[in-house]
């Protein structure tokens, strides 16, 4: 396909062989220690997980949390999220950039996989908007991708606003242009610290993780 893909069309086409990504063998450390933190972060918690997309990581935080809710844009891969049959779960149909308001504030929010497709001009409206969902203190993970030279998908183009792009292409041959950032740490930690306290980044081989306590 021509230009910029839609995030939406791309991850609705995408759904039946999103989660393949996780069974790479040479990400399984990586991401065994992404699953572990997030479940024991967010136990005994009521978590707001935005952008949830199959419910891969739902059902880690799931295990011990409170209870959880999963939004995502795409009713396509809220089906699989569903299939997984959370007992303390729930999936809504909405936008990362209008998140319903909850009857309750969320005391914590997973953001796993999203921050790298957020144009770098919104990030500051994508946060006010999460926060305002939150209960003060409320604690906040964030997980996402590192460049790694030789596994990643090579980036295409950058933008004028510093956004990049890959250009993928899916099992039927479909290719499409997709914005993926790769932040800095600095970049997160100051993100991290305007946000809130408790600021910790840490990068991965294969992945980061921001976690902040909400001021």
């Amino acid at each position: 396909m021509g230009g910029s893909t839609n995030m939406k069309e791309y991850y609705a086409r995408r759904a039946p062989e999103y989660e393949q990504i996780y069974t790479r063998p040479e990400r399984q450390p990586d991401l065994a220690r992404l699953c572990t933190l997030i479940e024991r972060t967010f136990a005994g918690r009521t978590v707001l997980d935005v952008a949830c997309g199959t419910g891969y990581f739902t059902a880690h935080a799931a295990r011990h949390a409170r209870s959880i809710t999963g939004i995502d844009a795409n009713e396509q891969t809220l089906t699989i999220a569903c299939s997984k049959k959370l007992v303390n779960a729930e999936f809504v149909v909405a936008d990362a950039y209008a998140i319903p308001r909850p009857r309750e504030p969320f005391d914590a929010a997973l953001v796993t996989f999203w921050w790298s497709h957020i144009p770098r001009q919104r990030i500051a409206e994508f946060l006010q908007g999460l926060h305002r969902n939150l209960a003060p203190g409320a604690v906040v993970v964030m997980a996402d991708n590192t460049y790694v030279e030789g596994s990643s998908t090579p980036i295409s183009r950058t933008d004028d606003d510093g956004n990049c792009y890959q250009t993928r292409a899916l099992k039927n041959g479909e290719r499409h242009e997709v914005l993926k950032n790769f932040p800095t740490y600095d970049e997160l930690a100051r993100w991290g610290e305007r946000s809130g306290t408790d600021v910790v980044v840490q990068f991965l081989t294969y992945f980061w993780v921001l976690q902040y306590r909400l001021h």
